[in-house]
């Protein structure tokens, strides 16, 4: 999105406040932002940090579920909490110095445990966009994970214990239409042109312009005059290395030499051969996007399907009556006079329009044959999907308290590599079963940490043959949780809250693609993975 240049006088006050980030997501992203409501459970170092890059973007409001007071440690560890608030409730008092950050943003708390709460008023957690959790026992986790899977909530777990952490992403099914890919090619359809721009390109006959003019010309329609020269003598697009650099031979070779008989290549031209490798392959449906249209979800829509699959089901008609995917209708930036280039952008942008158009009007009527309201489909929402429709994506994540009984994954393939950073998920887990066994964490008294590295490495031997792992964790490595004595060290802390903040913003907004499903961090040596489990 291209945002208005920083003195701009029509640029308001919140664009300004929000310049960086509207870059990344735009406007129509911010607008979701303001509208989220963000749940943390527990006050922890992990936990500030995350609402703190939550709350600095401008969510629209956070509650705090939290029922510990705060102690010498928090104020050791969290930045949010003052040397004279010991005893006060720990949710109140980091829910009123974390609103000081963004005066957008709304706070509230709730000075209660998570098990009260589910105890209580189990649907209280129903209403928001993403629930967030941090040191959590696997015994409160489990209820948690369950009800807000069955609720279709986001649910982001966190743990930062010593020089080690986790982020882990629970969803049920979400759904991506601007997956912002890092390397993406123009969309200049030069392969097949509609009739409008068909008869734009061919009024070119590019070797009988003169210098002048030749340095005025996009470089769209240069490419497609030399393509189309190409067809005339093989009788069909270039498809080899070798073809393409026939092409590349005849723009190089095109200019006419000036008044002192030198040739020389023009920036348009050079732009023209930048552009053969990527824009003169046939346009084909992405096979991520062709998944989708075979969806079930895609091809058997109810009374509740989400707008994004009855966009879906309009674009899966016109895919099979046009045989690809809506234009995007945007240019990249080139060197032309402003004139030239502004009457190729327009043809663009009307074809991405008139095709968006009858994807748009198509999904009111399946809404209305669904019987689902029409303002649940906009035409905003119809353009964005359109645009951005090979960037489509879909995933469906695993239910945590499901994983905590028995995981997928193969964990011997993994152990048998001494680095694998999967050794810190089995001892964490290991950890968390420890506090939900002994209510206190491993080495948290000075005498005890022999025989809690004993306790902990029993818990750790009984995960691994549930899992029918016959592998086993050397004692330095749980002796290293062990010595942590369930500290917090906010260096880390504050790593891992903006990668769960970031993952946190990518399922509110719906754009990039969120972690799925594990995310181990570890502080010795800086390195990270990520694993499906």
């Amino acid at each position: 999105m291209s945002s208005p240049a920083p003195k701009s006088p029509e640029q308001s006050e919140k664009s300004k406040k929000y310049d960086r980030q509207l870059r990344l997501w735009g406007d129509h992203g911010q607008k979701v932002l303001e509208n989220a409501k963000i749940c943390l459970i527990n006050a922890t170092a992990l936990g500030t940090e995350i609402l703190k890059s939550l709350a600095l973007p401008g969510i629209g409001s956070f509650t705090i579920v939290d029922g510990e007071k705060i102690t010498d440690e928090d104020i050791g560890t969290n930045f949010f909490i003052e040397s004279d608030s010991i005893g006060a409730s720990r949710a109140q008092v980091t829910t009123q110095n974390l609103l000081e950050l963004n005066p957008d943003v709304r706070g509230d708390y709730i000075d209660e445990t998570v098990d009260h709460v589910l105890a209580h008023s189990q649907d209280f957690f129903d209403t928001f966009s993403v629930v967030i959790a941090t040191s959590l026992p696997e015994k409160v986790l489990m209820p948690l994970s369950r009800h807000l899977w069955e609720k279709n909530v986001p649910l982001i777990v966190c743990r930062s214990v010593g020089f080690l952490g986790y982020i882990r992403c629970q969803i049920k099914e979400h759904t991506i239409i601007e997956a912002h890919p890092d390397n993406e090619n123009a969309d200049l359809r030069l392969d097949n042109p509609w009739p409008a721009l068909q008869e734009h390109l061919e009024k070119f006959d590019i070797p009988k312009l003169d210098n002048k003019e030749r340095s005025h010309v996009p470089a769209v329609i240069i490419l497609y005059y030399y393509l189309n020269q190409f067809k005339a003598e093989h009788g069909h697009l270039p498809k080899t290395r070798a073809e393409k650099e026939e092409i590349k031979r005849k723009i190089i070779e095109s200019p006419h030499p000036d008044e002192h008989g030198i040739k020389h290549l023009e920036e348009n031209f050079k732009e023209a051969i930048r552009y053969i490798n990527t824009c003169v392959n046939p346009v084909k449906i992405p096979s991520n996007v062709q998944a989708i249209l075979n969806d079930d979800s895609c091809i058997n829509l109810h009374q509740t399907s989400s707008s994004f699959w009855v966009l879906c089901a309009a674009l899966k008609e016109f895919v099979e009556s046009e045989n690809s995917l809506p234009l995007k209708g945007s240019l990249p930036d080139m060197a032309a006079d402003t004139n030239s280039y502004v009457a190729l952008q327009q043809l663009y942008q009307k074809q991405a329009q008139n095709q968006s158009e009858i994807i748009y009007r198509r999904a009111l009527e399946i809404a209305r044959t669904l019987g689902l309201s029409q303002e649940s489909i906009t035409e905003t929402e119809a353009k964005l999907f359109c645009k951005y429709a090979s960037q489509l994506n879909v995933i469906r994540g695993s239910c945590i308290a499901d994983e905590y009984q028995k995981t997928g994954l193969d964990f011997t393939s993994y152990l048998e590599d001494p680095d694998s950073l999967l050794f810190h998920y089995i001892t964490l887990r290991g950890l968390e079963r420890f506090i939900s066994e002994f209510n206190s964490y491993p080495g948290q008294l000075d005498d005890h940490v022999e025989p809690d590295l004993l306790k902990l490495k029993s818990i750790i031997g009984k995960l691994l043959a549930e899992w029918g792992c016959s592998q086993i964790i050397r004692d330095e490595r749980v002796h290293e949780v062990c010595r942590y004595g369930g500290a917090e060290l906010h260096s880390i802390s504050a790593i891992l809250g903006g990668c769960a903040a970031q993952e946190a913003i990518k399922l509110i907004t719906s754009q990039y693609k969120p972690l799925n499903n594990t995310f181990i961090y570890d502080g010795i040596t800086s390195t990270s993975a990520s694993f499906t489990l």
